[in-house]
């Protein structure tokens, strides 16, 4: 049976909702979403913070140089990226496991560069008079930089949310066990397990819920949004 799309809703129900937490342990892939989400921000924040302030402040051999190429990656199409993470995760024994879920997102060349970009916007002579002052690089960065540049981190937070959100590639890739599976996951075991153009009304509510979050979560900081790209992008 064919569903042909309507503008208006005829005969609004509800069991539609009922039918795509039925159809699937949605519940399950969304509690493994959260965990996948959570830990995987969580550890990136870590990464790209040190990353950006070793460049924004610390003097080592070869700075220049190797930040230069870590720019380079960035013009790496991302295919080539799943490819050799797939076999470097495979290679270490790390499918259908959190763990390989996590590992490649946890670090961003352009989060780092966005990062240390807003990192040299403080002016160097804070960060001389606390060295003055016997304040060690992890207090100073902890207590002076990451304070200053809360707005911009609130943005790199909510975008890489979105993005482990609506992962779908890599879990696909990595994971052939339901018990490891996400929402995006979900979807397309909705429709391998039928529903498909029997019952797109379930996929769809399935869409809704997994979309709901995400809205939520931008509204509520959209204004942290807006200013920290306006931070961000101003220089000087």
């Amino acid at each position: 049976r064919e569903y042909v799309p309507k503008f208006y809703a005829t005969s609004p129900t509800f069991s539609n909702y009922v039918d795509a937490f039925t159809a699937v342990p949605l519940a399950k892939y969304l509690l493994n979403t959260l965990l996948f989400t959570v830990a995987t921000t969580a550890i990136m924040l870590v990464v790209i913070t040190l990353a950006a302030f070793a460049f924004a402040r610390l003097d080592f051999k070869g700075k220049d140089t190797v930040f230069t190429l870590f720019l380079a990656l960035m013009m790496i199409p991302q295919e080539l990226v799943v490819i050799t993470n797939f076999v470097t995760i495979t290679k270490l024994d790390l499918r259908n496991t959190f763990t390989g879920l996590i590992l490649p997102s946890v670090t961003s060349v352009f989060y780092i560069y966005l990062l240390k970009e807003n990192f040299e916007q403080v002016g160097d002579d804070l960060y001389k008079a606390s060295k003055v002052d016997g304040t060690s690089d992890l207090r100073y960065l902890t207590r002076v930089l990451i304070p200053i540049c809360k707005p911009t981190m609130i943005t790199i937070v909510i975008l890489k949310v979105i993005e482990c959100w609506n992962s779908f590639v890599w879990p696909r890739l990595i994971t052939d066990k339901q018990e490891y599976y996400l929402v995006s996951n979900g979807i397309q075991q909705i429709r391998e397990n039928g529903f498909g153009r029997e019952n797109i009304p379930a996929m769809m509510a399935a869409v809704v819920i997994i979309s709901l979050p995400l809205i939520i979560l931008f509204l509520a900081f959209r204004d942290r949004i807006m200013e920290g790209v306006a931070t961000g992008g101003t220089k000087g």
